[in-house]
């Protein structure tokens, strides 16, 4: 038993080591980043590089804040994130439970036809959206921030994988008591779904927190810019303020990471009972 649990443990300790410097890997990025944001712009161009900084400018901080109107910044991405998170868990709730659990001619072909949006690059839509939004007099406003992304093909494919992991006993059970269709959405699947709607929650403020390219295109007042073309201004077409620019990612980032620490733990269990892993 002495060789047989030496070599268990090994083989843990291997395990334990291995994991630790994929931590390493992952986190030295985002500890990079905190060092440079306390640099001067000297240190932050010396070679050879270094970790800890001679003399700890904190004043970057509030130098992004005079720099740039990043204050508005962060109401007009929090509005965004929050607007395009509540519709996606309410709409594709809602799709997703038809589609798991209700029965309509042509219900396949639909879902086929939505998923197949996913294949299609966001980039060649950009143009006909374009035109849509200008149509609509959406541009520079919180509508085209918001109402575009407010559903997704892959948060309805997600919560119906979810759905129809659960025992249909429920529903039956539920329909014998008299529960209507949305009555068994509300009471029975919405309740024995909230590590699936945190995933789907965590996913799509990720996507609208760091979405770059349709609020670039779609708003050109200052006052409408979100964080992420925020902080592309202090990169520039021949010099670029390291610290300044590291310094408000720092503030852009810490919201992200506190969400994910406190719902990880659902984050995972959604992701592994729908059965989407990689």
């Amino acid at each position: 038993m002495a060789p047989a649990a030496a070599k268990r443990g090994s083989s843990h300790l291997w395990v334990h080591l291995t994991l630790l410097l994929g931590a390493v890997i992952m986190v030295a990025p985002f500890l990079w980043m905190i060092s440079t944001s306390l640099k001067s712009y000297a240190e932050s161009m010396q070679v050879p590089p270094t970790w800890i900084p001679t003399e700890w400018h904190t004043d970057n901080y509030a130098r992004v804040l005079d720099t740039v109107n990043f204050l508005q910044y962060y109401l007009n991405t929090l509005v965004m994130t929050i607007g395009r998170t509540a519709g996606q868990l309410v709409l594709c709730s809602l799709a997703a439970y038809a589609f798991a659990c209700m029965r309509f001619p042509g219900k396949s072909v639909i879902f086929i036809s939505m998923l197949s949006v996913l294949m299609i690059p966001s980039q060649v839509i950009l143009i006909p959206s374009y035109a849509i939004m200008r149509t609509l007099n959406w541009l520079d406003t919180f509508y085209v921030l918001i109402v575009p992304g407010i559903f997704s093909a892959f948060g309805t494919f997600l919560l119906r994988q979810f759905f129809m992991s659960l025992p249909r006993e429920l529903e039956e059970a539920a329909k014998l008591d008299g529960c209507s269709y949305f009555g068994i959405f509300r009471w029975v699947y919405l309740p024995l779904s909230r590590s699936a709607l945190i995933s789907l929650a965590i996913f799509t403020i990720l996507a609208s927190w760091n979405d770059l390219q349709w609020p670039l295109i779609m708003t050109s007042e200052d006052e409408m810019r979100v964080l992420s073309i925020g902080i592309s201004a202090f990169q520039g077409q021949h010099a670029t303020d390291y610290p300044l620019l590291m310094a408000a990612a720092v503030m852009a980032t810490i919201p992200i990471i506190v969400i994910f620490v406190f719902f990880q733990r659902y984050f995972i269990e959604g992701i592994a009972m729908s059965g989407i892993k990689g």
